[in-house]
C-alpha cells in the first residue's frame, strides 16, 4: 500500500535538506535520485532514524505515493526537468502533479503547465528561496501553475515554508508560469538590494575613509530599525570578519561581481514589458562593469576624477541621511518590481495575490526584511494598489526621506564614487512624480525625421491637432505628408 505524501527527485543539497524538513513536519517523504546509489547514502547517513523512504526507480516512485501523486523536482533547469517529466508520465494518472522546484525561466513552466494539463496532469512551478538553510528549517515558498493543484499541496507547502508574524511563507501565487515569474523578479530585487548596500558601503569606506569595523557598527545600527534585514544583517557580520592576520578578509575580496542570470531576466522581462525597472536594470549593468577589472584598472591611471577633500559636514546627519536614502532607494526597488508584476499580470491574464507575494517573502529568503510587512499591509489594504508610492505610509516615509537621499547623491557626485543604483532611484521617483516629462520632444525627433507621427497634448486642440489622432507635420517643408506608422507609446 503506498504511503507516501510526497516524492522528490534530486538529492543534492537543496533536495536533501527539504526531504528532511518535510519530514520533521510530519510528512512521508520518498526520494530519488538518478544515481541511485545516493539514495541509499541519503538514507544511511543523514536520513537514518527518519520516516523517508527511497526509491531506485522512477516507477518505485510513483508506486509508492498516494493519489494523487506529488512529485518535486529539484534538478538543474532546463532540459533535466524536461526528461524527468517525460520519464514521469508513463507512471502517472490523471489528477497527478509534478512540481518543478528549480531556478526554472517562467515561460518554460507556461509551457509546462499547458502540456501536462493537456495530458490531465497537473503542474506547478514553485520558487524556492533561502539556500540551503532555508530549505532545511523554512524556505519562501512560491507556487503558481494548475490551480488545482493548490489544495491538494497547501498543508505540505505552507507547514513546510519558513514562519514570519505567525504566517507561513508561502502561499498560492497564481496561473501557469507566475511562481517562477514571481521568484524571477524576486531574484532581481535582490540584486537591487544588493546593489545598494555595497553603494553605501562604498560611500562610507571611500567617501567618509571608515574603517571595516565602524562600518559594521553602522550597519549593526541600521538592522535595529527600518532597514532590519537580512541582507543588512549579514553585510555587518561581513564587515567585522578578519583574516588570520587582523585584516578584513572583505578587503581582500576581488571586486568582480558573478551573476546567474536571474537579475538579467527581470531586467528583460522588464524591457519586454515596457515597465521601468531602472533598479534592478543597473544593479545588472554594476556587475557587468565589476567584470571588466583590468579595463578598470587601466582606466584609473589614465582618468582622472574630481579632486577629494575630506568630509567637512556633520559626518553623523550625514550616516542618517545614508541610512535614509538607502531606506527610499529600497523602496523604489520594491515599487518597481510590484509595477512589473502588475504589468505581465495585466498582459497574461494572470491573478497575482499581491499581498500574499510580500508576505512570501517576510522570510526564508534572501530579501526578508521588516519592510514587507508594511508592504504586506498596504496590498491587504488595497489589492489594486497601483504604486506603493500611492500608499500612505510609502508616501510619507519617501518624503521624509527625500531630503538626506538628495544630499547623499549630491555628495558622492562631487567625490566622485558612482551610485547607480541610489541615483536611477531618486532618477525614478522625480520622473514619476512629474506631471510633464521631455518625451514630447523625443517624439518631435522621432515624427521629424522618421515621420512616426505624435499626439497632442490635451488642452492643446485645434482644427489642425486634434485629440486622439495619430499626427506628422512637414517640419521642413521639404517632406511629404505620409506617416511611417501609427503613435506608439
Amino acid at each position: 500500500m503506498a504511503t507516501g505524501d510526497i516524492g522528490l527527485i534530486g538529492l543534492a543539497v537543496m533536495g536533501q535538506n527539504l526531504i528532511l524538513n518535510m519530514n520533521d513536519k510530519g510528512f512521508n517523504v520518498v526520494a530519488y535520485n538518478r544515481t541511485v546509489e545516493k539514495v541509499d547514502r541519503f538514507l544511511a547517513n543523514e536520513a537514518k532514524g527518519t520516516n523517508v523512504q527511497g526509491a531506485h526507480s522512477i516507477k518505485e516512485l510513483c508506486s509508492k505515493l498516494k493519489k494523487p501523486r506529488k512529485i518535486i523536482l529539484l534538478v538543474k533547469a532546463g532540459s533535466a526537468v524536461d526528461d524527468f517529466i517525460s520519464q514521469l508520465s508513463p507512471h502517472l494518472e490523471q489528477g497527478d502533479i509534478v512540481i518543478d522546484g528549480g531556478n526554472s525561466h517562467y515561460p518554460d513552466s507556461i509551457r509546462r503547465t499547458k502540456e501536462l494539463e493537456a495530458k490531465g496532469l497537473l503542474f506547478v512551478g514553485s520558487g524556492v528561496s533561502g539556500g540551503e538553510e532555508g530549505a532545511r528549517h523554512g524556505p519562501s515558498l512560491m507556487p503558481g501553475g494548475s490551480t488545482a493543484a493548490w489544495p491538494h499541496i497547501k498543508e505540505i507547502f505552507q507547514k513546510t515554508a519558513a514562519q514570519a508574524y505567525g504566517e507561513p511563507c508561502c502561499d498560492w501565487v497564481g496561473e501557469t508560469g507566475s511562481g517562477h515569474y514571481v521568484k524571477m523578479v524576486h531574484n532581481g530585487i535582490e540584486y537591487g538590494d544588493m546593489q545598494l548596500i555595497a553603494e553605501a558601503y562604498d560611500i562610507l569606506k571611500r567617501g567618509l575613509g571608515l574603517p571595516e569595523k565602524e562600518i559594521a557598527d553602522i550597519f549593526r545600527r541600521w538592522n535595529k530599525g527600518v532597514l532590519d534585514s537580512f541582507l543588512i544583517e549579514i553585510t555587518a557580520e561581513i564587515l567585522q570578519f578578519n583574516d588570520d592576520d587582523g585584516e578584513p578578509v572583505l578587503t581582500k575580496v576581488l571586486d568582480q561581481a558573478g551573476q546567474k542570470g536571474t537579475g538579467k531576466w527581470t531586467a528583460v522581462a522588464a524591457l519586454e514589458a515596457g515597465s521601468p525597472v531602472t533598479l534592478i536594470g543597473e544593479a545588472v549593468f554594476a556587475r557587468c562593469l565589476s567584470a571588466i577589472k583590468e579595463e578598470r584598472v587601466r582606466a584609473s591611471k589614465i582618468i582622472a576624477g574630481p579632486q577629494k577633500e575630506p568630509f567637512r559636514g556633520d559626518k553623523q546627519l550625514f550616516i542618517d541621511d545614508l541610512e535614509q536614502a538607502l531606506y527610499a532607494s529600497k523602496l523604489i526597488s520594491y515599487t518597481q518590481g510590484f509595477m512589473l508584476m502588475r504589468q505581465t499580470a495585466k498582459d497574461l491574464g494572470w491573478n497575482l495575490n499581491y499581498a500574499g507575494i510580500a508576505s512570501m517573502w517576510r522570510g526564508g529568503c534572501i530579501i526578508k526584511s521588516v519592510f514587507l510587512k508594511d508592504i504586506t499591509s498596504a496590498f491587504n489594504k488595497n489589492q489594486n494598489l497601483e504604486s506603493l508610492l500611492f500608499d500612505d505610509f510609502f508616501n510619507k516615509a519617501v518624503h521624509r526621506a527625500q531630503p538626506g537621499w538628495r544630499r547623499v547623491i549630491a555628495q558622492a557626485v562631487l567625490w566622485g564614487i558612482p551610485t547607480p543604483a541610489f541615483s536611477t532611484a531618486l532618477a525614478f521617483f522625480d520622473g514619476y512624480r512629474s506631471e510633464i516629462v521631455p518625451a514630447n520632444l523625443l517624439q518631435a525627433q522621432r515624427d521629424y525625421f522618421g515621420a512616426h507621427t505624435f499626439r497632442v497634448l490635451p488642452g492643446k486642440e485645434n482644427e489642425r491637432f486634434k485629440t486622439g489622432q495619430d499626427i506628422h507635420v512637414n517640419w521642413t517643408g521639404r517632406g511629404g505628408n505620409v506617416s511611417a506608422s501609427s503613435y506608439n507609446t
